[in-house]
């Protein structure tokens, strides 16, 4: 699976096959530029326009937005729902975490999770290997709550989503709190925006740290 982070909560996940999905695009005037990309489909956590612009995508990608399991060729989609607070959704709405079975891994989106799970929700996802996690607080899990979030999935892998870069507009932490609380774990600020992963070399308790993509940039080829 190779990963390409767009920022915010915005990944193309790309299996072995040239399937391709598109998570959370974000619309214009968050500071990150998305235009014209390639993807068989694109989920859709909720419907704020920073997890919703679809527009982005060339063609027409099966749009993913409700709960339940479908097939995008090969990759099994499956959609939990949560809420987007810790309100029961009375403050934000709610939230629909999305579990990619691609390649042989158990891939898990949280979108905008706003609280951490139930038992019962935990056991239902089950195995995840590879975690994308909103950090950044104010409007999702902070950099604390998404540490102990993660610690009740166990993932191999953790990617932080959602928080403050140089190009992000949007009032909300930066990673560096997040760093703090995981130096317990193997923390690889990557300097790219791309990444791939495989069964055989997922290790244990790592942490990958993606630079947004930028447009033009030295990473594009």
């Amino acid at each position: 699976m190779n990963i390409k982070w767009y920022g915010h909560s915005t990944f193309l996940l790309t299996d072995s096959e040239g399937t391709a999905i598109l998570t959370d695009p974000c619309g214009p005037g968050l500071g990150y530029e998305l235009a014209d990309i390639e993807c068989d489909a694109v989920t859709v956590s909720h419907g704020h326009r920073d997890h919703n612009y679809t527009e982005c995508a060339l063609g027409s990608p099966i749009i993913i937005e409700s709960i339940g399991t479908r097939m995008v060729n090969n990759v099994r989609v499956t959609g939990y729902p949560v809420f987007h607070d810790r309100s029961g959704g009375s403050e934000r709405g709610g939230n629909i975490m999305y579990l990619f079975d691609i390649d042989g891994m158990r891939v898990l989106h949280a979108g905008d999770v706003g609280h951490l799970l139930s038992v019962a929700q935990a056991e239902e996802i089950g195995k995840v290997d590879v975690l994308f996690v909103p950090i950044g607080g104010k409007y999702t899990l902070d950099y604390s709550a998404a540490r102990q979030f993660a610690n009740q999935l166990h993932p191999s892998v953790l990617i932080p989503m959602h928080f403050k870069t140089p190009m992000c507009t949007l009032d909300i932490d930066d990673v560096n709190n997040f760093i703090d609380t995981v130096q317990d774990c193997k923390i690889h600020m990557l300097n790219d925006c791309e990444a791939s992963l495989l069964p055989a070399n997922l290790g244990e308790d790592r942490v990958l740290v993606f630079d947004p993509y930028v447009p033009g940039s030295e990473q594009e080829e």
